[in-house]
């Protein structure tokens, strides 16, 4: 009888070889054997396929991710903690009022609020996000401005010079932005400073500022460039959070809010 490894055949299996030697940052030619059940062999011809393709690089007894962390499109975000993301943004939109200013990032979890607030108007939203402008698109209460740029096709939102130069001519009651990681001494990690950059002047032109990040975001660094965030920012994550987690925030002073699946403070 085949064995699973054999049996989901080698295209699955080199897949998942990518996705573990990103998860670990090292994948050793015994260690991906006993994981898939073949040969030493099977691996080695995998991994010499997937250093040809370029998407590893060949490291003695194994291989290295070329990116330990790779950025996940937005298409791919969409599902993970769906529910917390819900109640993230039902939370988030409980604090906007009608007749505001709101500065709406790219990003899920901001993507999910913006539906949220299909029904709070009159409301000015600008955003740097496709996202946002899909979901109000249709909603003729709502004023929306789009702060236009160049489109990062993995997030689907707008960054650059021009994106810059619109939000310096505009002031917001409250921005909400996303994260690929927050901590309480650095502020928000993302992939390129171009991001980090746009981060800090939304969180600059606006009265109040929240990120919005999902408990697994928490502490998190996978990537090099970093927002710094003003006093006062509001943290909003949900009750899934490990309270060790959660402790360098509070012992900061930066506010944190904690929401269930239905939007409710805990």
């Amino acid at each position: 009888m085949p064995s699973d490894g054999q049996r989901h055949g080698s295209r699955w299996r080199r897949e998942r070889i990518v996705r573990l030697a990103s998860t670990t940052g090292l994948a050793s030619v015994e260690e991906l054997a006993a994981e898939f059940d073949v040969t030493a062999s099977t691996i080695r011809r995998d991994l010499a396929q997937l250093t040809t393709e370029g998407r590893l690089a060949r490291t003695y007894g194994g291989a290295i991710a070329l990116d330990p962390h790779p950025e996940s499109t937005l298409r791919q975000r969409i599902g993970d903690a769906f529910e917390q993301k819900q109640g993230i943004a039902r939370w988030a939109a409980g604090q906007v009022r009608p007749g505001e200013n709101v500065l709406l990032d790219a990003g899920s979890t901001v993507g999910a609020l913006a539906l949220e607030l299909r029904t709070t108007f009159p409301l000015t939203v600008a955003t740097t996000s496709m996202t946002v402008l899909q979901a109000l698109a249709d909603v003729d209460e709502i004023h929306v401005q789009c702060l236009g740029g160049t489109l990062r096709h993995v997030s689907q939102g707008f960054v650059g010079p021009l994106t810059e130069a619109a939000l310096d001519r505009m002031t917001f009651d409250r921005a909400f932005l996303g994260a690929d990681g927050v901590t309480a001494d650095s502020g928000i990690c993302e992939a390129e400073l171009d991001q980090t950059r746009l981060k800090e002047l939304m969180a600059d032109r606006a009265e109040h500022v929240y990120v919005l990040a999902h408990a697994e975001k928490l502490g998190r660094r996978p990537f090099h460039a970093w927002a710094r965030l003003p006093r006062g920012w509001t943290l909003v994550t949900d009750d899934g959070v490990d309270p060790a987690a959660l402790a360098p925030f509070l012992a900061a002073g930066i506010r944190t809010v904690v929401t269930d699946a239905d939007g409710t403070q805990v």
